[in-house]
């Protein structure tokens, strides 16, 4: 017997390694998911390095350090004929005296802190509610069910600046309450996949084989509904972080003198017309990685999609 299960695990970790390999090949496949992969890699790498690529810190204000320094002054790039005498700032300084490029650059750790920590706790929480509701079924799917059904009846921003309005604004509680109004989405994914996929023969077979419910639960049913929950929260990552910057710029999430892209915007919206640099660069940083996240989920839809590999 020891060679036959010898055998029968090197053919599953052959069979999982291309299954990998093909899925890595698909999406390689994929120029939006290219796309997004770059700019993504680009991002991750500024919010590493920020201590490096930063000339100031970001909640340094600049009185008393440099000559002539004024607030809300444009942009001074030498390479650009700003003269070398003066103090170089790539993006100019905020109204409180600071530099924006320090600041930008890291309100990139902070971003992607928002995405990756808030969708994480929401699939985590999601998966286990829509695992258990799709498997179980009868009373304890319409309790489950009802309940998320309620939370998605509320238009998704709105819910989470109520749930921040009564826990008091701070960017903790702004990431719990985008967290909670995006649990249904997870869930409803994970039932849908559990209720195709506990109907399987192989899972008929484990059962009749005498598996415990979780047994076949956590290790047949629940890795085959995977997939799709990595497209969903990849592209709930995005959103994420825009709701997360809505609720700063509210002035709900991130506060003063946290440098959040959100805050950034919310502390500047009156100066668009007359300093739109404090407005443009911080807007372009949310554009720009709300569209990564973005075009590499649609990237990874596409390369997971059954159909696509069946055409391929």
């Amino acid at each position: 017997m020891a060679p036959v299960t010898l055998s029968t695990d090197k053919h599953k970790d052959y069979r999982s390694n291309s299954l990998w390999r093909l899925t890595l090949r698909r999406i390689s496949r994929q120029s939006s998911a290219r796309v997004g992969m770059v700019i993504l890699g680009f991002l991750i790498l500024v919010a590493v390095f920020a201590n490096v690529i930063a000339p100031y810190d970001p909640e340094q204000v600049l009185i008393g350090l440099e000559d002539g320094v004024k607030k809300r002054s444009d942009p001074c790039i030498h390479l650009l004929g700003c003269p070398k005498d003066q103090a170089q700032h790539i993006m100019g300084i905020d109204g409180n005296v600071r530099d924006q490029f320090s600041r930008v650059v890291f309100g990139s750790r902070i971003s992607l802190m928002i995405g990756f920590t808030t969708i994480s706790f929401a699939i985590i929480i999601g998966t286990i509610l829509g695992a258990i509701s799709g498997y179980a079924g009868g009373a304890i799917d319409n309790i489950i069910m009802r309940i998320l059904d309620v939370l998605m009846a509320f238009p998704s921003l709105l819910l989470a600046i109520t749930i921040v309005s009564v826990l008091g604004p701070g960017l903790q509680n702004a990431l719990l309450a985008i967290a909670i109004v995006t649990i249904p989405v997870y869930a409803r994914v994970v039932r849908a996949s559990v209720l195709s996929i506990k109907e399987m023969p192989y899972v008929a077979a484990s059962r009749a084989l005498g598996g415990s419910p979780l047994h076949i639960l956590i290790s047949r049913v629940l890795p085959n509904a995977i997939p799709p929950l990595i497209v969903t929260g990849t592209l709930g990552i995005g959103t994420a972080i825009l709701d997360a910057a809505a609720l700063s710029f509210l002035g709900l999430g991130a506060q003063p003198p946290m440098s959040e892209w959100g805050t950034m915007l919310g502390s500047e919206r009156n100066q668009v017309f007359t300093a739109p640099h404090l407005v443009f660069f911080p807007g372009i940083a949310i554009m720009l990685t709300v569209l990564a996240f973005n075009l590499l989920g649609d990237g990874l839809r596409d390369a997971i999609d059954p159909r696509l590999g069946q055409a391929n």
